[in-house]
């Protein structure tokens, strides 16, 4: 029978659609999993919902329960009808990284979880059940370094010698102004280096990003700043390989995976003081963290240093690598969700065991 559902009631591919997609293979080679819901690259074929309810409505062999582990509120709404509307035998798992004061709603829901997992401290803080801080990972073998940086820059056909770039969703909270206004001041000093802003810019953004392009044409620098939109998930470790800096500015961030999968592949970062970015950049010899207060200006000053510097960016990227796989693999972020599950399940035959004395 199975012994852990994860859901994924969200048609479209999120990042947390992502960190799911990431864990699951691993996790399915742990134990008995199914996947209810939405496709996920990589990943087991879904089950529904009814098909989920139905394989765990037995415990399975040596487990006084089954296993939901959600990430969303439709999801929690979905696993607390399982659990105590149908009555079915599972403790429900959730992964809380939002740092912001929630509203009344998934406050509630959060609270009739029987365990939370933080991804970082300030996610487990004030909320219930928080059972572990474990970070999100990131899976190194598929974002791994290229073997000859500039050869990979050539191959994606984008202009110039070196990249840097910005990945997420085109909109103010992403920091894209940001990442432009750092461009507009760093490009013209380094004339062999493109930057790329990837991302989908929604139907409510597209005047927005098209400003942002204005600039980029004004200034001179639009065939160097370039908007190539939302790229295949499986094209995205070969084009973050092939770039020389990563430059994440978002203004808010719950956690942040781009500096990580840049990291994993060799490159490091100049970000903003949001997520577990600090904690990623190891005092400044993975990454480079600014702050708010002239955020653009320090940003293009890292920027600029960084990439009129090969040897030091040579070995910031080396470190980037090194910290990547020493502590943020997705094999440690298994082992800790992992971990939470074997608690509740011993927690469940210890109190199978008082009942039955």
């Amino acid at each position: 029978m199975t012994e852990v559902v994860v859901t994924n009631l969200n048609p479209r591919f999120t990042g947390v659609s992502s960190t799911a997609a990431r864990l699951i293979p691993i996790q399915a080679a742990q134990f008995d999993l199914a996947l209810a819901g939405h496709p996920l690259p990589g990943c087991p074929k879904p089950v529904t919902l009814a098909r989920a309810r139905a394989l765990t409505r037995t415990p399975p062999p040596d487990r006084p329960f089954a296993i939901w582990h959600v990430r969303r509120n439709n999801e929690m709404r979905a696993a607390l009808w399982a659990r105590d509307v149908l009555r079915l035998p599972i403790r429900i798992v959730f992964t809380s990284a939002g740092t912001h004061r929630h509203s009344a709603l998934p406050r509630w829901l959060m609270g009739r979880m029987d365990a939370l997992i933080a991804t970082i401290p300030a996610a487990a803080r004030n909320k219930p059940h928080v059972r572990a801080v474990v970070p999100h990972g990131v899976d190194c073998r598929v974002w791994h370094p290229a073997k000859d940086r500039a050869a990979a820059w050539a191959a994606t056909g984008f202009p110039g010698r070196r990249g840097v770039a910005a990945v997420g969703r085109v909109r103010e909270s992403k920091g894209t102004d940001r990442f432009v206004e750092t461009m507009l001041r760093v490009l013209p000093k380094h004339r062999d280096v493109t930057a790329l802003v990837l991302g989908l810019a929604r139907p409510q953004d597209r005047a927005w990003q098209d400003d942002l392009r204005a600039k980029a044409r004004a200034a001179g620098l639009g065939d160097r700043l370039l908007f190539p939109g939302e790229i295949p998930a499986h094209d995205m470790p070969a084009l973050i390989r092939a770039c020389s800096l990563t430059v994440p500015l978002p203004r808010y961030e719950p956690y942040g995976m781009t500096p990580l999968e840049g990291m994993a592949s060799g490159v490091p970062f100049v970000g903003s003081p949001t997520g577990a970015f600090s904690t990623f950049a190891a005092d400044g010899t993975a990454g480079i963290v600014v702050e708010e207060g002239n955020l653009v200006d320090d940003a293009a000053a890292a920027v600029d240093t960084l990439l009129a510097n090969p040897d030091w960016l040579a070995k910031m990227a080396r470190r980037a690598r090194e910290r990547a796989v020493a502590f943020h693999s997705i094999e440690t972020e298994a082992a800790g969700i992992g971990a939470v599950y074997e608690t509740l399940w011993e927690e469940g035959r210890s109190a199978r065991a008082r009942i039955a004395s």
